[in-house]
């Protein structure tokens, strides 16, 4: 059955107050139509007729759960740059309050890609890791800022800026914070004590390795979610929707039947919404079913999107 937001859910989520911590980019999208071939080299010519900016990552992530009305703070690191200044304005529009460090030697992560005829032709992707000292920064003012949330959002693309990640879970787990954890690479016990992880079907079996069958899977995600001490493990499975793996079983839920355009930040959406849900007091089973047709709307759209509260009524 289609979930359904009340009035009051939606006074909930407006009032819930949320952090995000992790790799902040830039998102560029050059598009334009390509009708023929260069003469240089056998690839195509594109006639860039449009350019568009969005928040990347983390930043996307923030972008997402501040478009379904709940109050956002994000923390993290970029340069002293053009790209840096256009995320602060970016997340400026969208109320979301900064918190980013800025380290001069790093230039800010920022992924462009190359879009003709609704198909992504290249990505260039330019970044570094951030240094010592603005992740040290970024670890102390973590602390104060936790004093004012209901709940945090790792978001993890391995780009390095949550090389203390496991300092930041403990510290928010102390503080009676819900905490919940976008994945990356090949080892989680970085993760132990959070709340919630949400790993896609390929991340899940970088760490479990494959599975047989459904029982499989579920032995070795029930496995994992003990061994890391989560409350649980929420694994987003595209054409075959969501699993939640908690304490009381694993429970399931069918994707939306809707065309695929752009899977770009779909992931953001779903822990985005997962978190206000949770932050707003829902069941984790409850919560997995809003993100689940948050993610639906959001794969139909070109490009890293988000969804309204409009769109989840």
């Amino acid at each position: 059955m289609d979930i359904q937001l009340s009035a009051a859910d939606i006074q909930q989520f407006r009032q819930a107050r949320l952090l995000v911590v992790g790799d902040v980019m830039l998102d560029r999208y050059w598009f334009g139509d390509t009708e023929r071939i260069s003469p240089e080299a056998p690839v195509p010519v594109v006639h860039v007729s449009k350019m568009d900016e969005r928040l990347g990552g983390a930043a996307n992530v923030a972008r997402n759960a501040a478009s379904i009305g709940a109050q956002i703070a994000i923390l993290g690191v970029v340069g002293d740059d053009e790209p840096g200044q256009r995320i602060e304005d970016l997340l400026k529009a969208q109320g979301v309050k900064s918190y980013l460090q800025k380290d001069p030697s790093l230039p800010t992560t920022v992924k462009l890609r190359v879009v003709a005829r609704q198909q992504q032709l290249i990505r260039l992707d330019f970044e570094e890791t951030p240094t010592h000292e603005a992740l040290l920064n970024k670890l102390e003012q973590f602390q104060s800022l936790l004093l004012d949330v209901d709940a945090v959002i790792f978001s993890d693309y391995g780009k390095g800026g949550l090389t203390h990640v496991t300092q930041m879970i403990r510290a928010a787990r102390e503080a009676g914070k819900v905490v919940l954890v976008d994945p990356k690479g090949g080892d989680y016990s970085k993760y132990q004590g959070a709340s919630i992880i949400t790993p896609n079907r390929s991340e899940l079996r970088q760490v479990i390795g494959r599975w047989k069958d459904e029982a499989d899977l579920t032995a070795k995600a029930q496995q994992l979610r003990q061994d890391l001490k989560l409350d649980a493990l929420l694994l987003t499975r595209s054409e075959e929707g969501m699993s939640l793996f908690t304490a009381d079983g694993v429970e399931h839920v069918k994707a939306d039947a809707r065309e695929v355009f752009d899977v770009s930040g779909a992931g953001d959406t779903v822990i985005a919404t997962m978190a206000v849900a949770l932050a707003a007091q829902w069941s984790a089973g409850q919560a997995m079913k809003l993100a689940n047709k948050a993610g639906g709307i959001v794969v139909g759209k070109l490009g890293t999107a988000t969804v309204s509260l409009e769109e989840l009524q």
